[in-house]
Protein backbone atom coordinates (compact mmCIF):
# COMPACT_ATOMS: atom_id res chain seq x y z
CA UNK A 1 0.00 0.00 0.00
CA UNK A 2 1.29 3.61 -0.60
CA UNK A 3 0.02 7.22 -0.90
CA UNK A 4 1.08 10.04 -0.22
CA UNK A 5 -0.44 12.55 2.09
CA UNK A 6 -0.19 16.74 2.08
CA UNK A 7 -2.72 18.80 3.22
CA UNK A 8 -0.83 22.08 5.04
CA UNK A 9 -3.84 24.34 5.52
CA UNK A 10 -4.11 25.08 9.28
CA UNK A 11 -8.56 25.13 9.92
CA UNK A 12 -10.33 27.30 12.16
CA UNK A 13 -13.15 25.02 12.40
CA UNK A 14 -16.48 25.65 14.45
CA UNK A 15 -19.51 28.43 15.51
CA UNK A 16 -17.58 31.66 16.55
CA UNK A 17 -14.17 30.87 14.96
CA UNK A 18 -14.37 33.88 12.74
CA UNK A 19 -13.54 36.05 15.80
CA UNK A 20 -10.42 33.81 16.65
CA UNK A 21 -9.44 35.67 13.49
CA UNK A 22 -8.36 38.71 15.62
CA UNK A 23 -5.77 37.07 16.94
CA UNK A 24 -4.36 34.26 14.33
CA UNK A 25 -1.21 34.79 12.97
CA UNK A 26 -1.51 36.14 9.68
CA UNK A 27 0.81 35.90 6.50
CA UNK A 28 1.01 39.45 5.75
CA UNK A 29 0.19 42.85 6.43
CA UNK A 30 -2.18 44.44 3.64
CA UNK A 31 -5.20 41.76 2.33
CA UNK A 32 -7.01 41.80 -0.95
CA UNK A 33 -10.09 40.16 0.44
CA UNK A 34 -11.68 38.98 -2.57
CA UNK A 35 -15.94 38.36 -2.42
CA UNK A 36 -18.84 38.18 -5.27
CA UNK A 37 -20.52 40.86 -6.76
CA UNK A 38 -23.27 40.17 -5.41
CA UNK A 39 -24.82 41.65 -1.92
CA UNK A 40 -24.52 39.11 0.86
CA UNK A 41 -21.35 39.66 2.19
CA UNK A 42 -22.31 43.09 2.80
CA UNK A 43 -26.12 42.64 3.44
CA UNK A 44 -24.78 40.24 6.32
CA UNK A 45 -21.72 42.12 7.65
CA UNK A 46 -19.36 39.71 6.95
CA UNK A 47 -16.73 41.83 5.01
CA UNK A 48 -16.97 44.70 8.04
CA UNK A 49 -16.51 42.03 10.08
CA UNK A 50 -13.09 40.55 8.52
CA UNK A 51 -12.19 44.15 7.78
CA UNK A 52 -12.39 44.83 11.51
CA UNK A 53 -10.82 41.71 12.43
CA UNK A 54 -7.48 42.70 10.54
CA UNK A 55 -7.70 45.92 11.91
CA UNK A 56 -7.07 44.34 15.51
CA UNK A 57 -3.97 42.61 13.99
CA UNK A 58 -3.22 45.92 12.38
CA UNK A 59 -3.52 44.90 8.83
CA UNK A 60 -4.55 47.18 6.17
CA UNK A 61 -6.75 45.42 3.30
CA UNK A 62 -8.70 46.16 -0.17
CA UNK A 63 -12.08 44.59 -1.60
CA UNK A 64 -12.14 43.35 -5.06
CA UNK A 65 -16.09 42.37 -5.62
CA UNK A 66 -16.69 41.39 -9.14
CA UNK A 67 -16.56 37.49 -8.82
CA UNK A 68 -19.33 36.07 -10.08
CA UNK A 69 -20.75 32.39 -9.65
CA UNK A 70 -18.78 30.96 -12.23
CA UNK A 71 -15.56 33.25 -11.93
CA UNK A 72 -14.13 34.23 -15.08
CA UNK A 73 -10.64 34.99 -16.13
CA UNK A 74 -10.98 38.54 -16.26
CA UNK A 75 -11.46 38.89 -12.70
CA UNK A 76 -8.59 37.05 -12.15
CA UNK A 77 -6.58 39.29 -13.91
CA UNK A 78 -8.42 42.54 -12.82
CA UNK A 79 -8.13 41.21 -8.75
CA UNK A 80 -4.32 40.28 -9.75
CA UNK A 81 -3.67 43.98 -11.12
CA UNK A 82 -5.41 45.47 -7.80
CA UNK A 83 -3.43 43.65 -5.58
CA UNK A 84 -0.11 44.93 -7.30
CA UNK A 85 -0.82 48.36 -7.14
CA UNK A 86 -1.82 48.10 -3.72
CA UNK A 87 1.11 46.26 -2.58
CA UNK A 88 -0.91 42.93 -1.48
CA UNK A 89 1.00 40.46 0.40
CA UNK A 90 -2.00 37.99 0.93
CA UNK A 91 -5.31 37.42 -0.28
CA UNK A 92 -8.40 36.67 1.28
CA UNK A 93 -10.92 34.51 -0.24
CA UNK A 94 -14.35 35.44 1.65
CA UNK A 95 -17.57 33.68 0.39
CA UNK A 96 -18.06 30.78 -1.06
CA UNK A 97 -16.42 28.30 -3.01
CA UNK A 98 -16.47 30.58 -6.06
CA UNK A 99 -14.82 34.02 -4.43
CA UNK A 100 -12.46 31.47 -2.63
CA UNK A 101 -11.19 29.75 -5.99
CA UNK A 102 -10.92 33.02 -7.39
CA UNK A 103 -8.86 34.47 -4.60
CA UNK A 104 -6.51 31.38 -4.96
CA UNK A 105 -6.30 32.15 -9.34
CA UNK A 106 -5.42 35.76 -7.99
CA UNK A 107 -2.75 35.13 -5.39
CA UNK A 108 -1.03 32.97 -8.33
CA UNK A 109 -1.15 36.18 -11.06
CA UNK A 110 -0.43 38.51 -8.38
CA UNK A 111 3.17 37.81 -8.32
CA UNK A 112 3.57 36.09 -11.94
CA UNK A 113 3.52 37.79 -15.43
CA UNK A 114 1.44 36.95 -18.43
CA UNK A 115 -2.10 36.00 -18.68
CA UNK A 116 -3.41 33.41 -15.79
CA UNK A 117 -4.66 31.55 -19.12
CA UNK A 118 -0.75 30.34 -19.89
CA UNK A 119 -0.84 28.30 -16.73
CA UNK A 120 -3.89 26.29 -17.26
CA UNK A 121 -2.45 22.60 -18.80
CA UNK A 122 -5.71 21.68 -20.70
CA UNK A 123 -8.34 23.27 -23.69
CA UNK A 124 -6.65 26.25 -24.83
CA UNK A 125 -4.34 26.87 -22.16
CA UNK A 126 -0.49 26.84 -22.76
CA UNK A 127 0.71 24.50 -19.76
CA UNK A 128 3.29 26.62 -18.69
CA UNK A 129 5.16 26.37 -15.37
CA UNK A 130 3.97 28.92 -12.94
CA UNK A 131 7.77 30.56 -12.55
CA UNK A 132 7.22 32.93 -9.15
CA UNK A 133 4.76 30.75 -6.42
CA UNK A 134 1.81 32.55 -5.20
CA UNK A 135 1.01 35.14 -2.43
CA UNK A 136 -0.79 33.15 0.65
CA UNK A 137 -4.60 32.62 0.59
CA UNK A 138 -6.80 32.57 3.19
CA UNK A 139 -9.71 31.42 3.24
CA UNK A 140 -12.93 32.08 4.66
CA UNK A 141 -15.75 30.59 3.39
CA UNK A 142 -19.68 31.26 4.10
CA UNK A 143 -20.90 28.32 2.32
CA UNK A 144 -20.90 24.33 2.43
CA UNK A 145 -20.34 23.25 -0.88
CA UNK A 146 -16.73 23.29 -2.99
CA UNK A 147 -14.06 21.98 -0.09
CA UNK A 148 -12.25 24.51 -1.57
CA UNK A 149 -10.82 25.92 1.87
CA UNK A 150 -9.02 22.09 2.51
CA UNK A 151 -7.82 21.64 -1.21
CA UNK A 152 -5.27 23.49 -3.70
CA UNK A 153 -7.87 23.70 -7.10
CA UNK A 154 -9.43 26.25 -8.16
CA UNK A 155 -11.97 26.50 -11.14
CA UNK A 156 -11.95 29.32 -13.62
CA UNK A 157 -14.24 30.28 -17.04
CA UNK A 158 -12.40 31.50 -20.31
CA UNK A 159 -15.03 32.03 -22.88
CA UNK A 160 -16.58 28.45 -22.99
CA UNK A 161 -13.53 26.85 -21.16
CA UNK A 162 -14.23 26.24 -17.67
CA UNK A 163 -11.37 24.56 -16.10
CA UNK A 164 -9.41 23.85 -12.85
CA UNK A 165 -5.86 24.19 -11.63
CA UNK A 166 -4.15 23.71 -8.80
CA UNK A 167 -0.52 23.15 -7.49
CA UNK A 168 -0.11 21.80 -3.68
CA UNK A 169 2.97 23.90 -3.66
CA UNK A 170 0.96 27.53 -4.29
CA UNK A 171 -2.85 27.54 -4.04
CA UNK A 172 -3.52 25.52 -0.73
CA UNK A 173 -4.80 28.06 1.80
CA UNK A 174 -1.79 28.82 5.00
CA UNK A 175 -5.17 29.20 6.87
CA UNK A 176 -8.88 28.52 6.24
CA UNK A 177 -11.67 29.45 8.58
CA UNK A 178 -15.10 27.45 8.71
CA UNK A 179 -17.71 28.62 10.93
CA UNK A 180 -21.34 27.18 10.32
CA UNK A 181 -22.75 30.71 11.32
CA UNK A 182 -21.91 32.41 8.23
CA UNK A 183 -23.77 29.60 6.74
CA UNK A 184 -27.25 30.41 8.28
CA UNK A 185 -27.98 32.82 5.50
CA UNK A 186 -27.55 30.79 2.27
CA UNK A 187 -31.21 30.19 1.29
CA UNK A 188 -32.56 26.40 1.34
CA UNK A 189 -32.00 25.71 -2.78
CA UNK A 190 -29.02 26.99 -3.01
CA UNK A 191 -27.93 25.06 0.55
CA UNK A 192 -29.09 21.96 -1.54
CA UNK A 193 -27.03 22.99 -4.41
CA UNK A 194 -23.83 23.62 -2.61
CA UNK A 195 -24.37 20.44 -0.33
CA UNK A 196 -24.69 17.74 -3.07
CA UNK A 197 -21.85 19.20 -4.72
CA UNK A 198 -19.74 18.16 -1.45
CA UNK A 199 -21.64 14.93 -1.66
CA UNK A 200 -20.21 14.54 -5.42
CA UNK A 201 -16.69 15.75 -4.59
CA UNK A 202 -16.98 12.70 -1.98
CA UNK A 203 -18.08 10.08 -4.08
CA UNK A 204 -16.22 10.95 -6.89
CA UNK A 205 -12.71 10.50 -4.98
CA UNK A 206 -14.10 7.35 -3.25
CA UNK A 207 -14.68 5.88 -6.87
CA UNK A 208 -11.42 7.30 -8.29
CA UNK A 209 -9.09 4.86 -9.24
CA UNK A 210 -6.82 6.66 -7.23
CA UNK A 211 -8.39 6.46 -4.64
CA UNK A 212 -6.42 5.97 -0.87
CA UNK A 213 -7.35 4.76 2.48
CA UNK A 214 -7.38 8.69 3.77
CA UNK A 215 -9.30 9.41 0.99
CA UNK A 216 -11.77 6.46 1.72
CA UNK A 217 -12.11 7.75 4.93
CA UNK A 218 -12.62 11.00 4.69
CA UNK A 219 -15.43 10.00 1.87
CA UNK A 220 -17.28 7.91 3.83
CA UNK A 221 -18.03 10.15 6.75
CA UNK A 222 -18.58 12.84 4.28
CA UNK A 223 -21.61 11.26 2.89
CA UNK A 224 -22.47 9.75 6.20
CA UNK A 225 -22.88 13.64 7.26
CA UNK A 226 -24.44 14.88 4.25
CA UNK A 227 -27.47 12.12 4.20
CA UNK A 228 -28.07 12.59 7.67
CA UNK A 229 -27.79 16.37 7.82
CA UNK A 230 -28.65 17.95 4.52
CA UNK A 231 -32.14 18.00 4.40
CA UNK A 232 -32.12 19.67 8.22
CA UNK A 233 -30.09 22.11 6.83
CA UNK A 234 -32.41 22.87 3.73
CA UNK A 235 -35.51 22.62 5.39
CA UNK A 236 -34.23 25.36 8.84
CA UNK A 237 -30.87 27.04 8.00
CA UNK A 238 -30.79 28.30 11.42
CA UNK A 239 -29.91 24.64 12.94
CA UNK A 240 -26.45 25.53 13.93
CA UNK A 241 -25.88 21.68 14.14
CA UNK A 242 -27.04 20.76 11.02
CA UNK A 243 -25.33 23.51 9.42
CA UNK A 244 -22.35 22.11 11.27
CA UNK A 245 -22.92 18.72 10.50
CA UNK A 246 -22.79 19.89 6.71
CA UNK A 247 -19.99 22.10 6.79
CA UNK A 248 -17.85 19.52 8.49
CA UNK A 249 -18.86 17.50 5.44
CA UNK A 250 -17.69 20.25 3.01
CA UNK A 251 -14.29 20.54 4.72
CA UNK A 252 -13.94 16.70 4.77
CA UNK A 253 -14.76 16.60 0.94
CA UNK A 254 -11.91 18.90 0.11
CA UNK A 255 -9.91 16.82 2.01
CA UNK A 256 -11.30 14.03 -0.44
CA UNK A 257 -9.77 15.74 -3.30
CA UNK A 258 -6.72 16.84 -1.70
CA UNK A 259 -5.92 12.72 -1.20
CA UNK A 260 -7.90 11.32 -4.24
CA UNK A 261 -10.09 13.52 -6.84
CA UNK A 262 -13.10 14.19 -9.10
CA UNK A 263 -14.00 11.77 -11.86
CA UNK A 264 -15.80 12.67 -15.51
CA UNK A 265 -18.90 13.51 -13.65
CA UNK A 266 -17.41 17.31 -12.88
CA UNK A 267 -15.69 17.20 -16.26
CA UNK A 268 -19.44 17.11 -17.65
CA UNK A 269 -20.86 19.77 -15.91
CA UNK A 270 -17.88 22.12 -16.07
CA UNK A 271 -18.65 21.94 -19.83
CA UNK A 272 -22.05 22.36 -19.09
CA UNK A 273 -21.86 25.38 -17.23
CA UNK A 274 -19.10 26.59 -18.85
CA UNK A 275 -21.38 27.08 -22.04
CA UNK A 276 -24.25 27.72 -19.62
CA UNK A 277 -22.71 30.11 -17.22
CA UNK A 278 -26.31 30.47 -15.41
CA UNK A 279 -26.44 26.99 -14.24
CA UNK A 280 -25.43 26.40 -10.78
CA UNK A 281 -22.79 24.02 -10.97
CA UNK A 282 -24.19 22.12 -7.98
CA UNK A 283 -27.32 21.84 -9.94
CA UNK A 284 -25.62 20.68 -13.02
CA UNK A 285 -24.15 17.78 -10.97
CA UNK A 286 -27.76 16.74 -9.68
CA UNK A 287 -28.81 16.72 -13.24
CA UNK A 288 -26.46 14.38 -13.96
CA UNK A 289 -26.03 11.85 -11.01
CA UNK A 290 -28.72 9.24 -11.45
CA UNK A 291 -27.66 8.54 -15.25
CA UNK A 292 -24.20 8.87 -14.46
CA UNK A 293 -23.56 6.79 -11.54
CA UNK A 294 -25.92 4.56 -12.60
CA UNK A 295 -23.23 3.96 -15.24
CA UNK A 296 -20.88 2.31 -12.90
CA UNK A 297 -23.40 0.41 -10.66
CA UNK A 298 -22.08 -2.99 -11.72
CA UNK A 299 -18.45 -2.55 -11.38
CA UNK A 300 -18.50 -0.75 -8.58
CA UNK A 301 -21.04 -3.11 -6.24
CA UNK A 302 -18.79 -3.36 -3.16
CA UNK A 303 -17.92 0.66 -3.01
CA UNK A 304 -21.44 1.28 -3.39
CA UNK A 305 -22.72 -0.81 -0.56
CA UNK A 306 -19.96 0.81 1.52
CA UNK A 307 -21.75 4.62 0.30
CA UNK A 308 -25.21 3.24 0.74
CA UNK A 309 -24.85 1.97 4.34
CA UNK A 310 -23.34 5.05 4.96
CA UNK A 311 -26.26 6.74 3.99
CA UNK A 312 -28.88 4.59 5.50
CA UNK A 313 -29.41 2.27 2.77
CA UNK A 314 -28.60 -1.12 0.47
CA UNK A 315 -28.66 0.22 -2.88
CA UNK A 316 -26.92 3.93 -3.29
CA UNK A 317 -28.58 5.10 -6.12
CA UNK A 318 -31.70 4.94 -4.93
CA UNK A 319 -30.04 6.64 -1.68
CA UNK A 320 -29.14 9.07 -3.71
CA UNK A 321 -32.34 9.99 -5.44
CA UNK A 322 -34.03 9.75 -1.71
CA UNK A 323 -31.84 12.30 -0.61
CA UNK A 324 -32.67 14.67 -3.61
CA UNK A 325 -36.19 14.10 -2.88
CA UNK A 326 -35.67 15.24 0.92
CA UNK A 327 -33.73 18.25 -0.36
CA UNK A 328 -36.16 19.26 -2.59
CA UNK A 329 -33.99 18.91 -5.77
CA UNK A 330 -35.14 15.76 -7.60
CA UNK A 331 -37.28 17.34 -10.67
CA UNK A 332 -34.37 19.64 -12.20
CA UNK A 333 -34.33 19.70 -15.37
CA UNK A 334 -31.56 21.15 -18.32
CA UNK A 335 -34.19 22.43 -20.30
CA UNK A 336 -34.71 24.93 -17.88
CA UNK A 337 -31.41 26.31 -18.06
CA UNK A 338 -31.65 26.55 -21.79
CA UNK A 339 -30.14 23.60 -22.67
CA UNK A 340 -31.38 22.19 -25.78
CA UNK A 341 -30.83 18.09 -26.34
CA UNK A 342 -29.02 18.95 -29.98
CA UNK A 343 -26.56 20.78 -27.36
CA UNK A 344 -25.27 17.02 -26.11
CA UNK A 345 -22.49 15.78 -28.53
CA UNK A 346 -21.80 20.02 -28.01
CA UNK A 347 -21.34 19.15 -24.47
CA UNK A 348 -20.02 15.99 -24.59
CA UNK A 349 -16.86 16.90 -27.24
CA UNK A 350 -16.00 20.12 -24.96
CA UNK A 351 -16.07 17.97 -21.33
CA UNK A 352 -13.36 15.84 -22.83
CA UNK A 353 -10.65 18.63 -24.16
CA UNK A 354 -11.49 20.78 -21.47
CA UNK A 355 -11.13 18.53 -18.22
CA UNK A 356 -10.55 15.28 -20.07
CA UNK A 357 -8.11 14.13 -17.96
CA UNK A 358 -10.79 13.16 -14.75
CA UNK A 359 -11.64 10.63 -17.53
CA UNK A 360 -7.96 8.93 -16.36
CA UNK A 361 -9.91 8.70 -12.89
CA UNK A 362 -12.80 6.95 -13.38
CA UNK A 363 -13.46 3.56 -12.13
CA UNK A 364 -14.19 2.15 -15.34
CA UNK A 365 -13.46 3.53 -18.64
CA UNK A 366 -16.43 5.92 -20.44
CA UNK A 367 -15.84 5.85 -23.79
CA UNK A 368 -17.31 8.79 -26.33
CA UNK A 369 -20.32 6.98 -26.98
CA UNK A 370 -20.75 6.75 -22.94
CA UNK A 371 -20.26 9.99 -22.48
CA UNK A 372 -23.06 11.08 -25.07
CA UNK A 373 -25.35 8.07 -23.71
CA UNK A 374 -25.09 9.19 -20.09
CA UNK A 375 -26.21 12.67 -21.08
CA UNK A 376 -28.96 12.22 -23.31
CA UNK A 377 -29.92 9.37 -20.07
CA UNK A 378 -29.75 12.60 -17.61
CA UNK A 379 -31.88 14.96 -20.52
CA UNK A 380 -35.03 16.21 -19.38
Amino acid sequence: MNFDYYIPTKILFGAGKLNQLAEEKLPGQKALIVISSGTSMRKHGYLDRVVELLKKQQVESVVFDKILPNPIKEHVMQGAALAKENGCDFVVGLGGGSSIDAAKSIAVMAVNPGDYWDYIGSGSGKGQTVPNGALPIVAITTTAGTGTEADPWTVITNGEEKIGFGNPSLTFPVLSVVDPELMVSVPPQLTAFQGFDALFHAVEGYLANIATPMSDLYALESIRLLAASLPRAVADGNDIEARGNVALANTLSGMVESTSCCISEHSLEHAMSGIYPKLPHGAGLIMLSEAYFSHFAEVCKDRYAKMAAAMGGTDFVAELLKLQTACGVRDLKMSDYGMRESDLETIAAHARDTMGFLFELDPAPVSEADTLAILKKAYK
